[in-house]
């Protein structure tokens, strides 16, 4: 085992060291062509819909640094059996170093939003790994066979095992040095890619404090007396589910929207043009797709946008067209029906959130965004593009996944306070929550104890029914363990369903229930 420690460690470090190279490349050009985000966006791509869905059941917003983790750690045990390969054959470290750049470079093509210098990346990590793996193994007397007999001594000169220990030990110091060498370029080219994104960073975050943005014309409208604290979700605690696993950083300068396909007059657009309309300020809520019965990504802001059915309009759709596929900077895809966009509802591309510019995460400088729709059917974030197409001609992302094509909100409801298993003090307790049916709103929510009655509960004044709903129950809390649930009826009588569903193909259906115990 002590022969195979040393040559697992030089392809631990050649391969690190590809990587870190290959980073720094990409730092340098574009950060989506490095290597561990190209492989893990096409992992993305590829997986199942359950594992995306226990995926972000699971792990919520840590799972993209636990994908990039196992791709680094699938790496590490990669790189360590090919250097054992190597020491006693040298062509392997070439074979092993050209199918993590052949892997990289191919997987950074086939995104969305490639280009060809992509490739430039993971080609320069596999030459430095390749150099790098052969230097190393070439320092270590182990590596290869011994190119001749070792000299013998004369008689009567040194013990023999004793000359050799002395042909070894420089070998192995010189190992140790070019290890150490190999590991602080290594962390070296780390830094310089930290430092780099950090700056690339930092000029996103200043371009986003250029913008300042116009007072609505259309103002949202204050929220009635009565609506709880804790209305307007904080841009910090709002959910994130996406696939970019590096946020796009765009220049508002040399951002452009262009709008085409199935329209008579073609326009592109840039952030200054969209400013320059009139602009609409609303309270909507947003709800991912994935969100289990009971989960945690939902939440409402105040939108600053532009409206989209004038937009679209003013390029002359055309009378077939029935759907409108965004294209993020970043190549998702994102398709929502035509009709959903016209038919008088807020569809905006928006600018604005909570009072600020959109967060570097939510989508700045433009997202799309539809009330009533699920955001994977109606919400791209990063947007570039519109193209104005039909259902028949192209599937956008999710749908090519299996998700149902027009992804309407199904009615929720959850309880936020009891949490699940907390312990109540007896006597008057207050249940309080949450529930959706965006652009149908709710007219009711019900509270059960123990499979009892339901019981009516207060619901919170709400500014529209693109919102969620606020609501109250005031429970007798009596000592034991207790079930709650809760039901919702949405704004056109409909009942909410209790039949259990998972997420996909257009999300979870089912009542939430928590079980607390009162003291």
């Amino acid at each position: 085992m002590r022969n195979l420690l040393a040559p697992a460690v030089a392809g631990l470090l050649a391969a690190t060291a590809g990587v870190a190279g290959a980073e720094f490349v990409a730092a340098l050009t574009r950060p989506q062509a490095g290597p561990l985000v190209a492989v893990g966006g096409t992992i993305i791509d590829a997986a199942p819909t359950p594992v995306k869905e226990f995926a972000v059941r699971t792990f919520g917003t840590y799972d993209k640094p636990l994908l990039l983790a196992g791709i680094g750690l699938a790496l590490a045990v990669f790189a360590a059996v090919v250097g054992i390969l190597a020491r006693r054959r040298p062509v392997v470290a070439v074979i092993g170093a050209g199918a993590f750049g052949m892997i990289g470079a191919a997987t950074a093509l086939t995104r969305p939003a490639a280009r060809p210098l992509d490739v430039l990346p993971s080609l320069a990590g596999a030459v430095i790994a390749a150099l790098l793996l052969r230097r190393l193994l070439s320092t270590h007397p182990g590596a290869t066979p011994h190119p001749g007999p070792i000299p013998q001594p004369p008689p009567g000169g040194p013990d023999p095992e004793r000359a050799t220990n002395r042909l070894i030990r420089p070998s192995r110091r010189g190992f140790i040095r070019t290890a150490s060498t190999v590991a602080a370029g290594t962390a070296l080219a780390g830094g310089g890619t930290f430092a780099l994104r950090r700056a690339q960073l930092r000029d996103a975050a200043r371009s986003r404090e250029t913008v300042r943005l116009p007072a609505a014309g259309d103002p949202a409208k204050p929220l009635p007396p009565g609506a709880a604290a804790g209305f307007h979700t904080r841009n910090a605690d709002f959910y994130r589910v996406d696939t970019a696993l590096t946020v796009p950083r765009i220049d508002v300068d040399g951002w452009r929207l262009r709008i085409h396909g199935m329209v008579g007059n073609p326009v592109e657009l840039s952030f200054a043009d969209l400013l320059d309309r009139d602009l609409i300020e609303r309270d909507i809520t947003l709800s991912c797709v994935s969100n289990e019965v009971g989960g945690p990504y939902v939440g409402t802001a105040r939108w600053l946008g532009v409206p989209l059915a004038p937009l679209l309009r003013s390029t002359g759709i055309n009378s077939r067209a029935d759907q409108v596929v965004a294209r993020s900077s970043e190549g998702m895809t994102i398709g929502t029906p035509l009709e959903t966009v016209l038919d008088g509802r807020d569809a905006m591309l928006a600018v604005g959130m909570n009072g600020e510019a959109l967060p570097l995460d939510h989508g700045f400088p433009v997202r799309m965004l539809t009330p009533g729709l699920f955001g994977y059917a109606g919400a791209c974030k990063w947007v570039a593009e519109l193209e104005l197409s039909t259902f028949d001609a192209f599937d956008a992302y999710w749908v090519q996944r299996g998700w149902a094509r027009r992804g309407p909100v199904k009615t929720a409801s959850r309880i936020d306070r009891p949490a699940p298993f907390a312990r109540v003090p007896a006597g008057r307790a207050a249940v309080a929550g949450v529930a959706w049916a965006q652009h149908r709103g709710v007219s009711a929510v019900e509270v059960q104890v123990d499979g009892g009655q339901w019981r009516p509960a207060t619901l919170l004044p709400v500014p529209s029914t693109d919102t969620w709903t606020q609501w109250r129950y005031d429970w007798a809390a009596t000592s034991g363990g207790h079930t709650l649930r809760v039901r919702a009826t949405d704004g056109n009588g409909d009942l909410q369903t209790d039949r259990r569903a998972t997420p996909f193909p257009d999300g979870a259906t089912g009542w939430h229930t928590v079980a607390v115990t009162v003291i």
